[in-house]
């Protein structure tokens, strides 16, 4: 047996996204009190005890989907309860008993297997005696949480914990986080759920040709030759301007935090469609965030017979500064070159994660000098001493000289792409660190901190410059905006 399953069930706004939250103890689910914003199954592992399980939030039954998805969202609920082990049917304690409450009740009455009734929103213990009125429905133990405050959380882990398959049933647990994870960006309605179903080669998200389907970012585990991915969809990018909810905003965010939390990003784009700024925008995105990428042209049977070079030579020419960025043409619905792109995936990820001797590292750094040495700047050549890869993942290179601000930006171009040539990094962005060998010492590896160091006393801290390829599309507003709200600054913890 796989990893035991528990499923999160109700009708809609009776705080299941939020239980699954608590449970997780991670914003994973968006929580919003409109109707109906979990559409797919979402999943997370969570630890009782010594034992592991999967928890799956649901979307609400009996919910009329405003863009009649209604029918895909129950066959997900379906599955979701086929494959649990466990079922916690969330009810409303200051609502009540709804007629809704009563008729999953009616439909969980004929499934054989552990099902609790978790009445949520019991801040206080005074609402607990509200709470009796749901063992009319007749499935046993009643168990009073309260998932905004975390009340109860424990309790019913550990019921929960004692209903789980022995544990000689169990297959040991995967090593998720040597997990690749892929992130699937793009544009809405460019196939990334239909590539992730062909991935997972089961229906694990919701496909539908209505735009903005996907609004979590769903994180589909699967297994192809013996190794274990993550790949997260994510829901699809619109222009800032155009975010006309709390909903989409959060879809946003959590695109946003997918990116930064996967080792391979997949930036799909619509075969027949020209790329737009909102592609622009999301490309400078994942750069910012020096992730190793793939350009995934999907749809491309309606371009047949187009040649693959013709657009290939339109993408480049879009975005110049990414010439390094592999290509990849699929037909997402028909499976083709699916697997094509996860081979080239985990080529990118061994790439990103590889480490050059220091030897290595500066014997290329001299053939570069003496190749082009860089052009003097405020009547001083500027030098190189030595370089030295600090961490992998991105590769991150220190170069150690007698001013970073003796070095254009065109020259560390230059240099970027020389190691790019030179080093087996050909396909990845490379994080390039520039230090004043004069400077008070410090540990190579603290230039990557998120702190400045400490000013010498009685002397003007050098800058110390971070140089990558950079993308013409950054600045002229093409960025994306850092103006966040600063109540949901909890979305964009990693």
């Amino acid at each position: 047996m796989a990893i035991p399953r528990v499923a999160i069930v109700g009708r809609p706004n009776v705080g299941k996204s939020s239980l699954f939250n608590c449970l997780a103890r991670r914003r994973i689910a968006i929580v919003d009190p409109t109707a109906g914003v979990t559409r797919d199954r979402l999943t997370a592992l969570v630890k009782t005890g010594e034992r592991f399980f999967e928890l799956t939030d649901t979307g609400g039954i009996g919910f009329e989907d405003v863009d009649n998805l209604t029918g895909e969202v129950e066959r997900q609920i379906a599955k979701a309860m086929t494959l649990a082990q466990v079922i916690l049917f969330v009810v409303d304690v200051r609502a009540g008993v709804m007629a809704l409450d009563e008729e999953v009740a009616e439909r969980l009455r004929h499934i054989a297997k552990p099902i609790f009734c978790v009445v949520n929103k019991c801040d206080t213990t005074e609402l607990d005696a509200q709470a009796a009125e749901f063992y009319k429905f007749g499935l046993g133990k009643v168990i009073c949480v309260s998932a905004q405050q975390g009340r109860g959380r424990e309790e019913l882990l550990r019921l929960i914990g004692a209903h789980l398959p022995p544990e000689d049933q169990v297959e040991p647990l995967p090593d998720l986080d040597a997990a690749m994870k892929l992130a699937i960006v793009g544009r809405r309605n460019t196939g990334k759920s239909t590539f992730i179903n062909a991935l997972a080669e089961a229906d694990r998200v919701i496909v539908s040709e209505v735009p903005g389907t996907t609004r979590d970012s769903v994180d589909v585990r699967f297994e192809r030759d013996g190794k274990v991915f993550i790949a997260i969809d994510t829901a699809g990018v619109r222009r800032k301007g155009s975010i006309g909810s709390d909903v989409e905003f959060y879809s946003m965010a959590r695109a946003e935090r997918s990116i930064r939390r996967a080792d391979v990003v997949l930036l799909f784009h619509d075969a027949p469609q020209e790329v737009s700024k909102v592609d622009k925008q999301l490309a400078h995105y994942v750069l910012e965030q020096h992730k190793p990428a793939i350009f995934v042209i999907n749809k491309w049977d309606l371009l047949a017979p187009m040649p693959t070079s013709k657009f290939v030579d339109y993408l480049r020419g879009v975005f110049p500064s990414l010439d390094y960025v592999p290509m990849a043409f699929i037909t997402a619905k028909d499976g083709k070159n699916v697997q094509g792109v996860l081979n080239l995936a985990q080529s990118l990820y061994k790439q990103a994660s590889a480490r050059v001797s220091t030897g290595d590292l500066n014997r290329v750094v001299r053939e570069t000098l003496a190749d082009q040495p860089p052009p003097q700047r405020q009547n001083r050549r500027p030098k190189i001493f030595y370089a030295t890869q600090v961490a992998t993942n991105p590769p991150t290179i220190v170069l150690i000289t007698n001013g970073p601000d003796l070095f254009d930006p065109t020259y560390l171009r230059y240099l970027l792409k020389t190691f790019r040539d030179r080093l087996p990094f050909h396909d990845v962005p490379i994080k390039l660190y520039l230090r004043d060998k004069n400077r008070e010492d410090r540990t190579p590896a603290a230039v990557e901190g998120v702190e400045p160091a400490p000013r010498a006393q009685g002397r003007k801290r050098p800058a110390v410059k971070a140089s990558g390829p950079k993308s013409r599309t950054q600045g002229a507003g093409a960025g994306p905006k850092r103006d966040r709200k600063q109540n949901d600054s909890e979305l964009w913890n990693d």
